[in-house]
């Protein structure tokens, strides 16, 4: 399982005891702000993305939705976004518990500006019924990042 991969891969930074695991799923940004006890847009949510030849991963607040204008002007390309079945076997995680860390080599993670406006955020831990509360700084560090981009649009309601 991916959250094993996660767990030993935080093992060897000393933090695997923050890792959450819930009774229910938190495979969607609602049904993890639900098992945390937070708010939706405190949920750092992994899409996952074909750029060419290339495979990336943007992490957004929860509340975010990708601008296609500014995706691809960053991204020189349209958004197109990993079907269901290519996730687990390009990335290394399943859709439900995609998440920025422990991921196949050769994925290239961006975190998006919309993260900045909180101080801690949760991320999955590669499972449907996971998270790790993480600084942002924690963020950076332990997803390997390749930027901060600016490529979503938060939806207010």
């Amino acid at each position: 399982m991916a959250i094993e991969k996660v767990r030993e891969y935080f093992r060897s930074k000393g933090i695997e005891d923050r890792i959450q695991e819930f009774e229910t799923s938190s495979a969607t940004v609602a049904l993890a702000a639900q098992a945390l006890g937070c708010a939706e847009n405190r949920i750092a949510k992994t899409l996952s993305f074909h750029v060419g030849e290339d495979i990336i991963l943007v992490v957004a607040a929860g509340d975010a939705k990708i601008d296609n204008a500014k995706y691809k002007g960053f991204f020189g390309a349209k958004a197109k976004m990993l079907a269901f079945e290519e996730a687990e076997p390009l990335i290394g995680h399943a859709v439900g518990g995609v998440c920025p860390f422990a991921v196949n080599d050769g994925v290239k993670v961006y975190l998006d500006v919309s993260l900045k406006r909180f101080d801690t955020v949760f991320p999955a831990c590669g499972s449907s019924n996971s998270a790790i509360e993480l600084s942002l700084d924690e963020l950076e560090e332990y997803s390997g990042f390749e930027s901060w981009v600016d490529v979503c649009k938060v939806v207010t309601e």
